[in-house]
């Protein structure tokens, strides 16, 4: 008898509709669209991280920076560029040692980057120094 007055309740929860959930695609889709649509004049910055191999010091790393602080050079949709190498003192890095920035007026500037062929000859440059890569792109705020 316990079980009977319990069966309606089972049946309200079993019938329940959840909320539908959203996938981090979407998330970052929404943030997206909603930081261009607040910031109409902001830049696009492109954020690249990188880790070496350690063979690759000092000359493979050299020939890596020289490659990328030429691009600006080589492609106009490049609106700005600046490169550092880290030195936090937090030790937060994860071994990641050179971050370079590469600044956009519009996604469609970065659209020209990214498959033009000094891009591409640039990253053939990077490949047998690379251990590891992170990018960001964002727009300022």
């Amino acid at each position: 008898m316990r079980y009977l007055t319990l069966l309606p309740f089972l049946f309200l929860l079993a019938c329940s509709e959840s909320a539908p959930e959203e996938t981090t695609s979407q998330i970052t889709t929404d943030l997206s669209v909603d930081m261009k649509a607040n910031t109409p004049d902001s830049l696009l910055r492109h954020a690249v991280l990188f880790s070496f191999n350690e063979d690759s010091y000092p000359a493979g790393v050299q020939e890596v920076e020289e490659a990328f602080a030429a691009l600006p050079g080589k492609i106009p949709e490049i609106h700005d560029y600046e490169w550092g190498i880290n030195n936090s003192p937090e030790g937060l890095d994860k071994g990641y040692t050179h971050l370079f920035f590469v600044t956009f007026k519009s996604e469609a500037d970065r659209a020209v980057y990214l498959p033009h062929p000094d891009h591409l000859a640039f990253v053939e440059v990077l490949k047998p120094h690379l251990k590891d890569v992170l990018v960001l792109d964002y727009w300022t705020r």
